[in-house]
């Protein structure tokens, strides 16, 4: 400061108002970069999927934040006992119809899927695949990659393309979503 300067008021609120914006700022980045390190948690591979096909980190974070909140919104809640042994014993039969005929046992499997979702309250349709997979990505994100997987060889399916052995992984996909939204897991501890 130069000798005989003396600081005004307005000299004060400027130096405030510069502190206050690097503040803001400093918050701003601290926050987008707990949101971005949610959502990678929360999303596992689904977060650089989401970022890829948005070409960028903001637009695919916005996306993701977007399916957060609408599943948030909704009243998914665990299947009762019945229900569990009823898609168990479902699922049960669409295992034994492979044997005799795999392509109708996967389309069975992710009928069965949408299914199990509808009864835990996702409002989701057998039609609309993509829904689910969005659904899927928010409370069951280590299974959706698995899942597209399962659904785009029953959609091979239906245009006569995949092997019994692609149908085949597909019901492994199917059945490892299926126990996880029946919580099977945690039923057998």
């Amino acid at each position: 400061m130069p000798a005989g300067h003396m600081v005004t008021t307005q000299d004060l609120i400027v130096g405030w108002l510069v502190v206050l914006v690097v503040f803001a700022a400093g918050a701003w980045m601290i926050a987008r970069r707990r949101r971005s390190e949610h959502l990678r948690r929360r999303f596992g591979p689904e977060y650089e999927r989401a970022v890829l096909d948005q070409g960028d980190r903001a637009r695919g974070e916005a996306v993701l934040d977007a399916r957060e909140k609408r599943v948030e919104r909704l009243h998914v809640r665990p299947l009762g006992m019945a229900d569990r042994d009823r898609f168990a014993r479902a699922w049960n039969a669409v295992q034994a119809r492979f044997v005799d005929d795999p392509g109708g046992a996967v389309t069975e499997a992710d009928r069965l899927v949408a299914e199990a979702m509808r009864k835990r309250g996702y409002p989701v349709s057998e039609a609309d695949f993509e829904q689910r997979v969005e659904y899927i990505s928010v409370d069951h994100p280590n299974l959706v990659e698995n899942y597209r997987a399962a659904g785009e060889i029953a959609r091979d399916h239906e245009r006569g393309d995949p092997t019994t052995e692609e149908l085949r992984r597909a019901m492994v996909y199917y059945r490892a979503l299926l126990e996880d939204l029946l919580e099977m897991q945690q039923a057998r501890r």
